[in-house]
């Protein structure tokens, strides 16, 4: 092999191993996202609804908080449809909570997923990508224009600007009592559905003593 020969295959070589890191260090960057997001961490939140219009799997316009939240305990994911990585896992936790909690679904508690994505993801996307995860009633998909889906987004504090940097996070509140905790990360389906039931005995416990006080103060 002349010089010149083996001076172009060592270029080829290291621009093939430079392309190879930079995509290893890409694929990396969004692994990232997995290996922080196993660390799950929660805190109290406060939450503001966007009074806007969103539309479900099926196609029906909802307003958020009017028609999914109020007189629910809810437990509320953000993914998109494109996502390979964050976003499976996180619905696929969501399904667990689900099976869980079973026929509460859809009376007591009220499942929702946003799509941070809503260019793409249409209502047909969203229930064609549901039917991998949902399991019953009681969990609605949602999108919307980009304007609606931001200010959704931002009220309830996971706004990131760059939906394909979003970090794992489900948001599990009251609407009532207006009581709510983000989940970061690959949070436990058991630990979700623990605070369901936690805020479910909030609820009738208040209603226990509510009852009672009226008894006593007719």
């Amino acid at each position: 092999m002349n010089r010149f020969a083996h001076r172009g295959l060592l270029t080829f070589c290291l621009l093939a191993t430079g392309i190879g890191q930079a995509m290893a260090h890409s694929a990396d960057e969004h692994a990232g996202h997995d290996m922080s997001a196993k660390t799950a961490s929660a805190e109290s939140a406060q939450v503001k609804f966007a009074d806007v219009a969103l539309v479900d799997q099926s196609g029906k316009a909802v307003r958020l908080e009017k028609d999914l939240v109020t007189d629910k305990i809810v437990v509320m994911s953000f993914i998109y449809t494109s996502c390979t990585t964050v976003c499976p896992v996180v619905s696929s936790i969501m399904g667990k909570v689900q099976k869980q909690l079973g026929a509460r679904v859809g009376s007591e508690v009220q499942l929702v997923s946003i799509s941070i994505d809503p260019q793409r993801d249409d209502p047909k996307r969203l229930n064609d990508y549901a039917r991998a995860f949902q399991n019953g009633p009681g969990w609605s998909w949602l999108t919307g224009s980009t304007q609606s889906v931001n200010a959704t987004l931002k009220g309830l504090g996971s706004f990131s600007g760059d939906f394909k940097s979003h970090q794992p996070l489900i948001l599990v509140g009251d609407g009532n009592s207006r009581h709510w905790t983000r989940y970061y990360g690959f949070t436990d389906p058991a630990v979700l559905s623990r605070e369901v039931e936690k805020l479910s005995g909030l609820r009738n416990s208040h209603a226990k003593h509510t009852a009672i006080a009226m008894e006593h103060h007719p």
